[in-house]
């Protein structure tokens, strides 16, 4: 099931506004620029590709992304770049790429062991010997659904000379602490009553991330805590992945 946000032509166009470009698209864009031939899996509206591609990449590029309303602002964006709708089973995967990233903690969007693991495989399925995969996801340990509540409201504009209000509020987390569900509310002229999006995202420590990636021919050669690479502690707010494809 993909998120409302990300399906919902009105509110895919604001992703990138209530998401702007930060320390953690410099790091990927660092890693993306020094690899031959990059796939970023959940490229969303594609802004991480095509700024590569601005800025000189001259290998292969190339986005996948389930949410049709997002690649679309992708290839609007830079129709230079290979864009695929679907998710990492929409295709076999032959050891074509040197990078493989997943930004914007949509690894969290990884819920049921079993998917997990499909995602994992079909990513080594798709990287070289050697290659690597970049990801993050929130540290559990930051607790960071605590600060998801409505007094915390964002108002972005909407493009139209208007604004759009957001805010967020949980609605559980699962007794292993390990789901937390909740919403995300968008409030403007755009649309005539608030348009509620409902999301499960998926916090699993290093114990748990290691596991997987083990099981699925993977070993982590960098963690860090921050953007700025700094260690990995029980306050950070992420867990940032660099794994290489060693075999199984």
């Amino acid at each position: 099931m993909i998120d409302r946000s990300f399906a919902d032509p009105s509110l895919a166009a604001l992703y990138d506004t209530l998401n702007p470009w930060g320390p953690g698209d410099d790091f990927c864009l660092g890693l993306v620029m020094s690899a031959g031939s990059v796939l970023d899996v959940g490229c969303g509206t594609g802004r991480l590709l095509g700024r590569a591609l601005r800025e000189g990449h001259r290998g292969r590029l190339m986005g996948i992304d389930p949410a049709a309303a997002m690649l679309v602002l992708a290839r609007a964006h830079e129709p230079g770049v290979e864009w695929v709708l679907g998710d990492l089973r929409a295709r076999e995967w032959h050891g074509e790429f040197e990078l493989a990233v997943m930004t914007g903690h949509a690894f969290q969007v990884l819920l049921g062991d079993e998917e997990l693991r499909l995602a994992l495989n079909a990513v080594h399925a798709a990287l070289v010997p050697g290659g690597r995969f970049v990801f993050e996801t929130r540290n559990p340990g930051a607790r960071a659904w605590e600060t998801w509540t409505p007094d915390r409201a964002r108002e972005i504009p909407d493009g139209r000379g208007g604004v759009v209000r957001v805010w967020h509020e949980v609605e559980s987390v699962a007794s292993a602490g390990d789901r937390v569900t909740f919403t995300e509310t968008f409030d403007g002229a755009l649309w005539e009553r608030p348009q509620v999006d409902r999301t499960t995202l998926r916090f699993l420590d290093t114990d748990t991330l290691d596991r997987f990636l083990g099981e699925a021919g993977f070993a982590v050669v960098e963690r860090y805590g921050d953007w700025e690479r700094g260690p990995l502690t029980p306050a950070c707010p992420e867990i940032i992945t660099v794994a290489e494809a060693v075999g199984r």
